[in-house]
């Protein structure tokens, strides 16, 4: 089994951060790591509402590091 899909926290925060950074609304974070996926779209939504988008968002993207 691939690393990526043993650490489910990790997992939860990049869907998170992805869910923020599109504008999508924190009433569709999942039952089951809520915690870690409501995280990772107050990541997004913050660098989302930075103007931290697309190629000037790169530095802060977690998926990146």
């Amino acid at each position: 089994m691939k690393k990526h899909k043993r650490d489910v926290h990790r997992r939860a925060y990049l869907k998170g951060y992805q869910a923020g950074i599109s504008g999508r609304s924190k009433d569709e974070s999942p039952t089951t790591q809520r915690a870690d996926w409501l995280a990772g779209w107050r990541d997004g939504r913050a660098d989302l509402w930075d103007g931290r988008v697309g190629v000037s968002g790169i530095q802060s993207n977690p998926m990146m590091a």
